[in-house]
């Protein structure tokens, strides 16, 4: 009889809600994850505000396995219509709006998951109350982390084991220094960087802050998932597994679909006029905004490079010309002209970084891009802007060596052109000399790593038996 329900189960298909934060940074790895899920035979329920799903239409993969459901936003003062996702926020109080708008949506979400009836759902870090919510449906909550584990286990996870139900400010002294029994002891952040984590700490509009929620949900949740492997991460994610008390799942690297669609000209066509891998590409990301002085910097810098370059801004209230010509050192687009690219708005990165002319990525050390960057076989400059990208920085910059982070002053971060310049011409001039002949070396063996499609397919089994395991635990 038992084994007739062991097969009965192996044969059930498993279904899988995703239910990310409604920002693009965390809405593309669901995604990714999403479908390599629906390639290994799981159903997928994909849930996001109706105003995103044009976008997630382009990278979930379309199939019997997976189906798109929109969700209604409700009102709320202080946050206009439409306002769907935070990439398109003009103000920094819109998004934290936006959770209290998430938080009224619990008795639609409630009826919505009764329906749907999945196995598990997977759910971010904004969604504390999801899973008392769904436990009386006999539902399973997976918390997916879609920050590096080296980020999730420093500061921001002591200070998660530590929460209670009013958080006060850190010291910022405290919150440089790694956790007690941290496997990098002498890991520690500047204290800009510090500072900037403070933000996790702060309550908006009386919501919970941003380290509740994710205690919440990561403590309510029956396991964990991270995006990331053994191979890159091994002792952080071991450091987790004994902090969290429930199982730790891993979903590997989970890359994107390659694109489906061509490089649009404009950028062929000027990239074309150049060597291979003599371009630099320079992105910050749709979310990750530099000061108007640190632009300055910045650009100023790749203009002492000599090489050719796209340097892509975005600016939190607008993206008009006449912001972009504030910003801009003067006379910068007219002394670059010949060799320089200047962009706002949304870029085609993935088709850019896989151009062979592109060598060099200068960006704000977003997961997702190193990796893209790493698989278009591109040089690495970090310039983290905030929260987890400042960790990711120190593991492909320290403990990986694949790349070079842009010098900085601890008090404030502050950057000068000459750091650029010196960041750029480590990894794309000084190709004879360390550090750069052993960061290329480097390079090349996480590249075969992260495109070993028989490794990354490993994982997503692995995770598959996994998550019937977690299912179907009670029946």
């Amino acid at each position: 009889m038992e084994n007739e329900k062991v097969e009965r189960k192996e044969e059930e298909r498993l279904h899988v809600a995703m239910f990310p934060w409604f920002a693009f940074g965390h809405i593309n790895p669901f995604i990714h994850l999403s479908n390599k899920l629906s390639s290994h035979g799981v159903r997928i329920s994909f849930l996001s505000a109706s105003g995103n799903i044009p976008k997630i239409k382009y990278s979930l993969v379309q199939s019997d396995n997976t189906q798109i459901i929109p969700l209604h936003i409700p009102t709320i003062e202080g946050l206009p219509p439409g306002h769907e996702n935070t990439s398109n926020m003009t103000d920094d109080s819109m998004p934290e709006l936006l959770k209290l708008a998430l938080d009224q949506m619990q008795p639609q979400i409630k009826t919505l998951l009764a329906h749907l009836k999945p196995h598990i759902v997977f759910i971010d870090f904004a969604q504390y109350w999801l899973p008392n919510l769904v436990s009386e449906l006999n539902i399973k909550t997976v918390h997916f982390c879609v920050y590096s584990s080296i980020a999730c286990s420093f500061n921001y996870l002591a200070s998660m084991k530590q929460a209670t139900t009013k958080i006060t400010l850190p010291n910022v002294e405290d919150l440089k220094k790694p956790p007690k029994g941290h496997p990098k002891p002498s890991l520690s952040i500047k204290t800009f960087e510090a500072e900037n984590m403070l933000y996790l700490f702060r309550s908006f509009y009386g919501g919970p802050p941003a380290i509740m929620r994710s205690y919440l949900s990561t403590n309510g949740s029956d396991a964990i998932a991270f995006k990331s492997c053994n191979e890159m991460e091994g002792p952080y994610i071991d450091y987790i597994k004994s902090c969290v008390g429930k199982p730790v799942l891993l979903t590997s690297l989970t890359l994107p679909e390659p694109p489906s669609s061509l490089l649009e000209p404009k950028f062929s066509i000027w990239l074309a006029q150049y060597p291979p891998k003599s371009v630099i590409f320079c992105s910050f990301g749709s979310e990750s905004f530099l000061e108007d002085d640190q632009i300055k910097e910045l650009a100023l810098g790749l203009e002492l490079t000599h090489l050719p370059f796209i340097l892509v801004l975005n600016f939190l209230e607008s993206s008009e010309p006449t912001r972009l010509d504030q910003a801009l050192p003067s006379g910068f687009m007219e002394r670059v002209k010949e060799r320089g690219m200047v962009q706002t708005g949304w870029v085609q990165q993935q088709q850019i970084l896989a151009h062979e002319n592109v060598g060099c990525y200068v960006s704000h050390s977003g997961f997702g891009s190193i990796l893209e960057a790493l698989i278009g076989d591109c040089q690495l400059v970090f310039l983290p802007v905030k929260c987890d990208q400042f960790f990711n920085s120190k593991l492909f910059g320290l403990d990986l060596n694949v790349g070079i982070e842009v010098k900085r002053r601890d008090e404030d971060g502050y950057f000068d052109k000459f750091d650029v310049l010196e960041a750029v011409k480590t990894v794309m001039v000084k190709v004879d000399r360390e550090p750069s002949k052993s960061i290329r070396t480097n390079q090349r063996k996480w590249r075969e790593f992260v495109m070993n499609k028989e490794i990354q397919d490993k994982y997503i089994c692995d995770l598959v038996r996994d998550l019937k395991a977690l299912a179907w635990k009670d029946d």
